[in-house]
């Protein structure tokens, strides 16, 4: 794909371009890695943003959106369960459904567990899902969710 590349553009650069007009209107680092994963194409793991690519090109809109999402994650896990929680507790109170319809399908589902960076080591993720489990263990509880057990 070609690239539109006026000067100003390149002095900031992709990932500067992405914080600045993008990722900074998350107030969330939950909600960035949300986000950031969802801009993963499933089959190939190649990061697409549309405006980005045009103005950068794909490579390189590829390259800035790895580097947010591994920037964001390494982030999320520097945060203590503390800080963690009152994060996806402000991530989930913005969301337009309810927390606890929220927390029942993510208790069913666990879509958390595409959320880590591609490329994050296998440790990291399993600490990652570990403490996102114990996170909704926790809220569960806090609004009296009830999950059907499938095994049961």
């Amino acid at each position: 794909m070609n690239s539109i590349r006026p000067k100003q553009v390149l002095e900031r650069g992709a990932a500067s371009d992405l914080w600045r007009h993008t990722l900074s209107q998350i107030p969330t680092v939950f909600g960035r890695l949300v986000y950031l994963s969802s801009l993963r194409e499933v089959n190939s793991g190649k990061y697409e943003h549309h405006g980005l690519a045009l103005v950068f090109g794909d490579k390189e809109s590829d390259r800035a959106l790895k580097e947010s999402h591994n920037a964001a994650m390494s982030e999320w896990l520097n945060f203590g369960l503390e800080q963690q929680k009152a994060d996806l507790d402000l991530y989930l109170s913005q969301l337009t459904f309810e927390k606890r319809t929220v927390l029942e399908s993510w208790l069913r589902t666990s879509p958390y567990r595409n959320i880590p960076p591609a490329s994050m080591k296998a440790p990291a993720r399993k600490l990652f899902v570990s403490d996102l489990e114990a996170l909704l263990t926790l809220l569960k509880n806090e609004h009296g969710v009830v999950v059907d057990d499938p095994d049961a």
